[in-house]
C-alpha cells in the first residue's frame, strides 16, 4: 500500500485524534472539487453525476455497517452524529409522550456529555453511570440507572483515550431487559479502524462514525439509523428534508467519496492493519516499560484494548511538559484534554476511572494508525525515555 510523505511528520503518535488521508481516499475527492462539482440534489448531468457518486458511495457504507443504503443518514462528522442520536431521540420521546430519562458513562466522548448536559437543563433526567479503574463500563451501575421511562441510552463502543472496548452485547441485553422503550446509541468513531463494527454495534440502534479517523477527509462521518429508529428521531437541522428527513443539507460529495475510498481500504486490510499496529503497540510498550523507575505505568485493560493505543503515564512528569518537549523533537502525541491558559486540566476519562489527578496529568496518549512503522517506534523509544528522564531531572532540582 502507498505511504504518505511524512518528511513534514517526523513521528505522527496521534492517530486518535486524526489520521492522514489515505492515498485512495484523496483520489476518490479530487473529481468533485472540480468537474464534477453538481449540487447532488440537482436534475441536470452534472448534478446527476454528483447524485450517482453519493448514492455509490452510501451502498459502500451500508455494506461496511452491515446496514441497508437506507439507514445511513451522511454528517459533518462524528460529535454531529452523536448529537443527532442523543437529543434526537431524547427531542422524539418528549413529543411522543413515551419517556424522559438519558442514561449514558461518566467517560464517554464531550459530544455526548455536553448533549446530555444541554438536554437536563431542559428538562431531562439524566444518569450518568460510573465505569471500572481498567477502563470498562459497570454493569451493574447501568442496570441500576435504566427504568421503563429511559429513552435513550449513549454508550460508546471503544473509549477515544484509553482504547479500550466496551462490552456493548451487554449493554445492548440489559436495555432490552429493563429499558425497553429505549434507543440504544453507540460512538464507534474510535472503533472503527480497528475491529467490525458491523458486527460489535449489531444491536445499537444508532450508531455514528467519522471518517477522518481511518483514513478518510475530515468533516465527514454518519449516523446510522436503523429503520426501525427512523420515526424515533427529531432533526437537528430544519431544511430541505434531505436524509429522510434528518439531515437536511447540501451534500459534502467530495467527502463522502472519500469516506467510501478509505472505508473501502480499510475493508481489504484491516485484519494486517491492526496485527501490524498491534506489534508496534506492544514494542512500544514493551520499551517504555522497560525504562528506569519509577517505572512507566499504563492505563486501560490491556487486554481489552485496540491495536492502536499506549495510554501511559510517567510518574513524576507533567504531560504538558513532555508533549512539548516531545513536540520540539519532532514526535506528536496528546493528553486527554486541551491546554487552556497555560495548564492542563485532568483527562475527564482518567478521573471517571478512578485516577488521582496528579496521575491523569502524568498520562499522555501515543496512538498508532494505518501509516505507522518501526521507524516510528525506534525514534520514539529513542526520544521518549530521554525526555522523561530530562523532566525529572529539571524537577528534582527545582525541589
Amino acid at each position: 500500500m502507498a505511504q504518505p510523505d511524512n518528511e513534514a511528520i517526523p513521528v505522527y503518535l496521534d492517530h486518535a485524534a486524526t489520521t492522514p488521508m489515505r492515498p485512495e481516499a484523496v483520489e476518490a475527492t479530487l473529481p468533485f472539487l472540480s468537474g464534477a462539482f453538481g449540487n447532488a440534489s440537482g436534475t441536470h448531468a452534472v448534478a446527476r453525476a454528483a447524485k450517482t457518486a453519493l448514492e455509490s458511495s452510501r451502498e459502500v457504507v451500508a455494506s461496511a455497517l452491515g446496514v441497508t443504503p437506507a439507514e445511513v443518514v451522511f454528517t459533518s462528522g462524528g460529535t454531529e452524529a452523536d448529537n443527532l442520536a442523543v437529543k434526537g431521540a431524547a427531542w422524539a420521546a418528549r413529543s411522543q409522550g413515551t419517556g424522559d430519562g438519558i442514561v449514558t458513562t461518566t467517560f464517554e466522548h464531550h459530544a455526548v456529555l455536553h448533549s446530555c448536559d444541554r438536554l437536563e437543563r431542559d428538562g431531562f433526567r439524566v444518569a450518568r453511570t460510573r465505569v471500572t479503574p481498567d477502563g470498562i463500563v459497570d454493569l451493574d451501575a447501568l442496570a441500576d440507572a435504566l427504568d421503563e421511562r429511559t429513552v435513550i441510552v449513549s454508550v460508546m463502543l471503544v473509549n477515544n483515550e484509553v482504547g479500550t472496548i466496551q462490552p456493548l452485547d451487554d449493554v445492548a441485553e440489559l436495555v432490552r431487559e429493563r429499558a425497553p422503550r429505549a434507543l440504544l446509541h453507540t460512538d464507534a468513531v474510535q472503533a472503527m479502524p480497528w475491529i467490525d463494527v458491523a458486527g460489535a454495534a449489531s444491536h445499537a440502534d444508532l450508531v455514528a462514525i467519522a471518517a477522518h479517523k481511518f483514513g478518510g477527509p475530515k468533516g465527514v462521518g454518519a449516523l446510522v439509523v436503523r429503520r426501525s429508529a427512523t420515526s424515533r428521531v427529531t432533526p437537528l437541522l430544519d431544511g430541505g428534508g434531505h436524509e429522510r428527513g434528518l439531515r437536511s443539507g447540501t451534500y459534502n460529495v467530495a467527502g463522502i467519496a472519500g469516506m467510501a475510498a478509505a472505508m473501502t481500504i480499510l475493508g481489504d486490510n484491516r485484519k494486517k492493519e491492526v496485527e501490524r499496529a498491534a506489534a508496534l503497540r506492544d514494542r512500544l510498550v514493551a520499551g517504555l516499560a522497560a525504562m528506569p523507575s519509577p517505572l512507566a505505568t499504563f492505563n486501560g485493560d490491556p487486554a481489552r484494548k485496540v491495536a492502536g493505543n499506549c495510554h501511559v503515564r510517567f510518574p513524576g512528569v507533567e504531560a504538558e511538559a513532555l508533549l512539548l518537549m516531545l513536540d520540539r523533537d519532532g514526535i506528536y502525541a496528546a493528553a486527554g484534554s486541551a491546554c487552556q491558559s497555560g495548564s492542563m486540566d485532568p483527562s475527564h476519562v482518567l478521573m471517571a476511572m478512578g485516577m488521582r489527578k496528579e496521575d491523569a496529568l502524568s498520562s499522555i496518549r501515543l496512538s498508532l494508525g494505518w501509516c505507522s512503522t518501526d521507524a516510528d517506534v525506534d525514534i520514539a523509544l529513542d526520544v521518549i525515555p530521554r525526555a522523561v528522564e530530562s523532566l525529572r531531572q529539571l524537577s528534582s532540582r527545582r525541589r
